[in-house]
């Protein structure tokens, strides 16, 4: 026992080892030396398409407004798209023997995704879990991103290699979902809540994007995919904390690199939620 718990990979799925100390602790990774966040906060979804970028900016954005220092790592390897949202996606990172440094947002915010360490924004990463796994890890340990109080990570969709590397090796605070109000949806997002719960991450709430849409003329809210939201918490347990529209200027600010603009509240709950000791 002891010669095994000595050698131990701490991969718990490929070990019989019973009553092991070590089953289910991994040593949390570090950030960079002169960074430090109270709280690191990782943006989920079962499903892709749902909007989790968008909500992990909106976010940010509202954290920087109610006067918040803020940082965003974008774990979407293949898809990274946070980049896009503040316009700086064909903006290079810098490095030196010191570590590699993040690009700023036109508000100063640190920012690190895929396409800043690529030649262009649509350079494809063609790469096996494993690898892109490391480099999550890497753009966390060897990035100088400051003293902030909050890191946001977009994390890819589903349960694979990035999910499970991030919440078994970064010291996550919590977690947001983002879900859309459609059935099919809410059945694969739970797999990213259950995944969660199994990992022991604290689930703040649910974030449930295009939610309605607002008439311009006299405000009322149609729900177009209907309204499902409650199903997902009676099934999971997990509250709905905001809900997003289907809004055409939050398209716009997005497609033109201008988010850091917005000025609402949609996610009002959410940030606080996020804040609460």
């Amino acid at each position: 026992m002891a010669e095994e718990k000595e050698n131990c990979t701490h991969d718990c799925s490929t070990c019989g080892v019973e009553g092991c100390e070590s089953r289910g602790k991994i040593e949390k990774l570090k950030p960079h030396e002169g960074t430090s966040f109270q709280k690191i906060i990782a943006v989920i979804s079962g499903k892709g398409g749902v909007g989790k970028s968008l909500v992990t900016s909106l976010l940010a954005v509202s954290l920087i407004n109610a006067g918040h220092s803020v940082a965003l790592l974008d774990a979407d390897v293949t898809g990274p798209s946070a980049a896009r949202a503040f316009g700086v996606d064909d903006v290079g990172a810098t490095g030196d023997e010191n570590g590699i440094f993040p690009i700023e947002t036109k508000r100063g915010m640190p920012l690190l995704g895929a396409n800043n360490l690529l030649e262009t924004p649509t350079t494809p990463i063609v790469w096996r879990g494993s690898l892109i796994s490391n480099l999550v890890t890497q753009m966390f340990t060897d990035v100088c991103y400051g003293e902030k109080e909050v890191l946001l990570i977009d994390m890819p969709p589903g349960t694979g290699d990035v999910p499970l590397t991030v919440f078994q090796s970064l010291p996550i605070s919590g977690a947001i979902v983002v879900a859309t109000p459609q059935d099919l949806v809410n059945e694969v997002v739970a797999k990213s809540i259950n995944m969660a719960k199994l990992m022991k991450v604290k689930l703040l709430g649910v974030v449930e994007n295009m939610a309605y849409i607002e008439c311009p003329h006299c405000g009322e809210k149609i729900r177009v995919f209907g309204q499902n939201n409650g199903d997902l918490t009676k099934a999971t347990g997990v509250p709905v904390l905001d809900e997003l529209p289907i809004d055409p200027k939050l398209t716009q600010l997005i497609d033109a690199g201008n988010i850091e603009e917005y000025k609402g509240d949609y996610l009002a709950h959410a940030v606080e939620a996020i804040l609460k000791d």
